[in-house]
């Protein structure tokens, strides 16, 4: 079944159509979020906040692509869950010396790159600013276009082609040196 019939099923309240959305797109908010830099053991609070924030407003959506909303709405709920993060700073830095949850989270994180072949591109990713990051992972991992990266983030295509071309600069010489560190070993 189309997005466009099971959207527009869940907008007369039909409860197994949302769960249906819901289900056809679990792994790519979860994705998204992942590569925007939300903690493995965040993911499910994230991805749980977007599908709320999709129910509630659902109604609004109109005969746009589905998915370049909802990756506008994921990149919304990854920023605030950065304000959170740093708010709960001091909280965050606690569970992050327990030994039982580190455990946790490197199978859990050796999981999810199943879909990312490799660990040091995923950590220099991670290392760009959010305005490269964005652009980087929304063409090469989710296959957008020019314009629906700039929909999402709501800059100019020009902009978007510009990041995008710093971006891979940035990566390459990052992997470089990553790179040369470990042959220097």
């Amino acid at each position: 079944m189309l997005d466009s019939e099971l959207i527009e099923r869940a907008q007369k309240g039909d409860k197994k159509a949302y769960a249906q959305l819901i289900q056809i797109h679990h792994r790519t908010v979860e994705k998204f979020a992942y590569q925007c830099g939300v903690k493995v053991n965040d993911l499910p609070d994230v991805t749980q906040e977007v599908f709320v924030k999709l129910y509630r407003f659902l109604h609004q959506f109109k005969h746009e692509r589905f998915t370049t909303w909802l990756y506008k709405i994921t990149l919304n709920a990854t920023r605030d869950y950065y304000r959170k993060e740093t708010r709960e700073k001091a909280k965050e830095e606690k569970l992050t010396r327990n030994v039982a949850a580190s455990y946790s989270t490197k199978s859990a994180e050796d999981r999810i790159l199943v879909f990312e072949e490799d660990r040091e591109l995923h950590k220099a990713i991670q290392s760009l600013d959010e305005k490269y990051r964005h652009p980087i992972i929304l063409f090469y991992f989710h296959e957008l276009s020019y314009v629906q990266i700039s929909e999402v983030l709501n800059v100019p295509i020009s902009t978007i082609k510009i990041r995008l071309l710093r971006a891979k600069g940035h990566l390459k010489t990052a992997l470089e040196m990553n790179g040369g560190a470990e042959h220097g070993r």
